[in-house]
């Protein structure tokens, strides 16, 4: 079994510490923002975990990945508990990558190996899209 521990160090906001024993700064209070607050780190989870996965998998296949960022955009219930109900996923490609290559290695980290992706369709619907950007010379 994996434990975190989330200590408070005043008003609303704490320091989660990871299973790892790596730090990160929580704020609860939306006003302040002086960190990110627990939904906006699953967002944030969300987007590494499959990006993780879209690296890892194009490597395998031999794309000549340059650069991949994730927009992670999603909405959530008007009312308490502000469970996330939608996202949608923008992946932007950028280098020498088949199309049929990014499409694959997009699903495939969807539908089969993204965990934090497997636990969030439990309770809200994901979609996505992709754009391959033109390679850098």
């Amino acid at each position: 079994m994996q434990t975190a521990h989330v200590q408070w160090i005043g008003e609303q906001k704490f320091v989660a510490i990871s299973p790892s024993g790596h730090a990160i700064t929580v704020d609860a209070d939306g006003k302040s923002s002086k960190a990110p607050g627990p939904m906006e780190l699953l967002l944030m989870a969300l987007g590494a975990c499959t990006a993780v996965d879209v690296v890892l998998i194009l490597e395998k296949k031999r794309q000549k990945l340059e650069a991949l960022n994730v927009i992670c955009s999603g909405e959530r219930a008007a009312e308490p508990p502000k469970v996330w109900t939608s996202f949608e996923l923008l992946y932007q490609l950028r280098g020498k990558v088949e199309d049929a290559a990014a499409k694959r290695a997009i699903e495939l980290s969807e539908e089969k190996y993204c965990s934090v992706s497997a636990m969030l369709k439990k309770t809200a619907t994901l979609t996505w899209r992709y754009e391959i950007l033109s390679a850098r010379d």
